[in-house]
């Protein structure tokens, strides 16, 4: 898998094929320049080379909302972006120029939120990456926090649902029920059945099975585990077993 996405990188119409911005993007890398900025010539672009250089460009405009890019934050951007060994090199020049780029991070969203508006599973797994990212230091710091926000705001995602995924990585030891978005008021019966049911629809198997890059499978399997951490927290507090 990772090497299917990497070698279509190298393939001489993928910048094309991706159009828009991440299309020029790549164009760059290429060594040359695409006057195509709007659409996609050739067809659909391949959503698993979409979704990975959606999350470097997004990742690199996030490392410096901060005001500064701290190498552990970019060493939190090679955790979920995997890369071969021969390619390191070149996806680094990647996420170099998206950092020094003229485009702002909105054309970037507007790209991928346009390109997944039916999926929102996986803009939520692109905010869910960029969270990574921007904890990579210990906190996320208040830059970067709008700077998520008005991500999730152009990916179309309510405040209220911004929070819940905002709970996964930021401190909020009062509230695990929000990133089950489970009501208080449930049952012990009924959280039981709405957290199984959180647990099969955000297991990483369900990414495999979507032919998603291995990005979209570690993200995944950290989102599993906030929830699971939720449970056992709400678990502990109702005495349930």
């Amino acid at each position: 898998m990772i090497q299917s996405i990497w070698g279509k990188l190298s393939g001489a119409g993928i910048g094309l094929a991706l159009g828009g911005p991440i299309g020029a993007l790549l164009g760059g890398v290429a060594g040359h320049v695409l006057i195509d900025r709007e659409g996609a010539p050739f067809g659909k672009p391949p959503r698993d080379v979409l979704f990975t250089m959606g999350l470097v460009a997004l990742a690199a405009k996030m490392a410096k909302a901060d005001g500064v890019v701290v190498d552990v934050e970019v060493k939190a951007f090679e955790q979920i972006v995997e890369v071969p060994e021969g390619e390191r090199a070149r996806v680094r020049r990647l996420f170099d120029l998206a950092m020094q780029t003229s485009d702002g991070f909105e054309s970037y969203a507007r790209q991928i939120g346009a390109e997944f508006k039916e999926e929102p599973a996986l803009l939520e797994d692109v905010l869910d990456g960029l969270f990574h990212i921007a904890k990579a230091d210990e906190a996320v710091h208040e830059a970067e926090y709008v700077y998520l926000k008005n991500v999730a705001t152009i990916f179309a995602f309510s405040d209220s649902e911004f929070e819940r995924i905002a709970a996964r990585h930021v401190q909020r030891p009062d509230d695990p029920y929000l990133i089950l978005k489970a009501d208080r008021a449930m049952s012990d019966e009924d959280l039981k059945r709405h957290y199984r049911r959180m647990a099969a629809e955000n297991h990483p198997d369900r990414e495999i099975a979507r032919g998603l890059p291995p990005e979209a499978v570690k993200i995944a399997t950290e989102r599993l585990a906030a929830i699971n951490t939720a449970w056992e927290r709400i678990a502990a507090e109702r005495n349930l077993r």
